[in-house]
């Protein structure tokens, strides 16, 4: 028992007392001091326009800080590369087939269980602002701000809590200003999990009026495989993505003519999407495009020559919209530091999944492909990871909500498939996984990729296309990085094929993933 001054004893309901109110402080502060998560997500950013990555393009100063400063994960994957399966993984921690999100056309079901929801229950303040595009209301948060379905670039309409209310602005900026209003208002004596959610760099790749001066004069090489011929791939010669084909002059690059001779598939589309514009952002954009649009009508192009056109177009707004991430993810960063908040968050950033750009002549995403199936993902968080990490081995995005959960100090439940990094942030030679498994199922659709599975080793990739078509492919990813020569039909491969099997057999059953008559 304490003892205050000779002689005295204190009652022992005064010490209950004290016992109580020390307990309390206590939790208190070690509540204050639980990490914070930031996790910071675009749409279809390629690792090509990343420069911790691939510097050929653009510097991405704001992005690099952060794996710079933290942990760059070279070999980082997605299973599913569509946009809201990719989401649904990422809050649930396992595979499309398991948490029902195998397209964009289904439901989240809101109900299963989520590292939100955990880390809510746990005491954490949760916010979603940005793009959710789940087809249900989100569960989970305290707060939610979500762009309607794919959200505008320009004065986009936000799911508020449950009210639909207007913005004026552009996106990248409007998510970044809430997200930093929520954090404002938030309860500082709480640990919180943001999660910000951009529209960029989706099509149609619209760039903020303010940097339309970027990438004016730049001439973009054209990738190795622009003209590819998918000879012994069938079923990358019957997609509808390609830049050629398939990318709309006024949708995609804004070539909307006044005289109304450029007659596209999704010109009057493209009309209702500019018409949200203020005045004055319309004044801007008309001044940019107009001289643009004169130009292309001038020079009459037509074949290989029109398809390098629209690449280089696409590139310059693509790369633009890129810009206002990397300025919006510095003034979040800037944020956390000037608040005392910035070493004591995990700090996130990775996209939904890569993107073509130019590769095999395509835009979008889709197949299982190197451009696509690889996404980046970079994280800081000085109380585990060591500055300038880099990591090699292959993380893919069933990983993120386990990773999640153990760095806030919880129990990562039996169900989720994915397995958490934090291991390889105290040892980097840790016992990892020498496989992916990825999954495709969204057809047929607009861009009419075929359906198929497969594995992915530090060396190989085995695909199976499959629904209306039965093909294999297998590339040396070391020999042919373009993956350009299927080998699957190479007699010195059947050894490498029989053993891929195995392990695509075996991560089938793994990740519970047998029955296709649901597909």
């Amino acid at each position: 028992m304490m003892n205050i001054g000779k002689g005295y004893r204190l009652n022992p309901l005064v010490l209950a007392l004290i016992s109580v109110v020390t307990w309390s402080c206590k939790t208190t502060q070690e509540e204050k001091k639980k990490p914070n998560v930031l996790f910071i997500m675009t749409d279809d950013h390629s690792l090509q326009t990343f420069s911790a990555y691939d510097n050929r393009f653009i510097e991405t100063p704001n992005l690099d800080r952060i794996g710079q400063e933290g942990v760059i994960f070279r070999n980082s994957f997605v299973s599913n590369s569509i946009c809201a399966p990719s989401r649904a993984v990422m809050l649930t921690g396992k595979h499309s087939h398991k948490n029902g999100q195998i397209n964009n056309s289904v439901s989240f079901d809101g109900r299963q269980m989520t590292f939100p929801k955990l880390l809510r229950e746990s005491g954490y303040q949760t916010s979603l602002i940005g793009k959710w595009h789940l087809n249900s209301l989100p569960t989970g948060f305290d707060n939610y701000e979500v762009l309607v379905g794919q959200g505008d670039y320009y004065n986009s309409s936000f799911i508020t809590n449950g009210d639909t209310l207007p913005s004026q602005g552009y996106v990248t900026n409007v998510i970044t200003d809430k997200s930093i209003d929520w954090l404002e208002g938030r309860d500082p004596d709480k640990p919180f999990c943001l999660l910000v959610h951009h529209k960029a760099t989706h099509r149609i790749w619209q760039p903020d009026t303010a940097l339309f001066h970027l990438f004016k004069e730049d001439v973009f090489e054209v990738p190795e495989s622009f003209f590819d011929s998918y000879e012994g791939r069938q079923a990358a010669a019957e997609q509808r993505m390609s830049i050629a084909n398939d990318m709309d002059l006024v949708y995609d690059l804004k070539l909307l003519d006044e005289e109304g001779d450029i007659q596209t598939q999704y010109r009057r589309y493209y009309e209702t999407i500019i018409a949200k514009m203020t005045p004055e952002q319309r004044q801007a954009w008309d001044k940019e495009y107009d001289p643009v649009i004169a130009d292309f009508k001038a020079r009459k192009l037509k074949g290989k020559e029109l398809a390098v056109y629209k690449y280089q177009r696409y590139m310059q707004d693509y790369l633009r919209c890129v810009t206002s991430v990397d300025n919006n993810v510095g003034r979040l960063l800037d944020y956390l530091e000037e608040k005392g908040e910035l070493d004591n968050t995990l700090i996130v950033y990775t996209s939904d999944q890569g993107f073509y750009m130019g590769e095999h002549g395509w835009f979008d995403k889709r197949f299982m492909y190197e451009q696509s199936l690889r996404t980046p993902l970079v994280m800081r968080y000085p109380n585990l990871i060591q500055p300038k990490t880099q990591l090699h081995q292959l993380v893919q995005n069933i990983d993120y909500a386990p990773t999640f959960l153990e760095v806030a100090g919880l129990t990562v439940p039996d169900e989720l498939q994915g397995k958490s990094l934090v291991p390889l942030f105290k040892d980097e030679d840790a016992e990892w996984r020498d496989a992916i498994y990825y999954h495709y199922y969204e057809y047929p659709n607009e861009h009419m990729v075929k359906r198929h599975y497969g594995v992915r080793t530090g060396r190989y990739k085995l695909i199976h296309f499959y629904n209306d078509i039965d093909a294999w492919e297998l590339y040396d990813l070391v020999d042919d990085p373009n993956e350009m020569v299927n080998l699957y039909d190479h007699p010195a491969m059947l050894p490498v094929i029989i053993k891929l099997k195995k392990q695509l057999t075996a991560l089938q059953a793994q990740y519970d993933d047998t029955d296709r008559s649901t597909y």
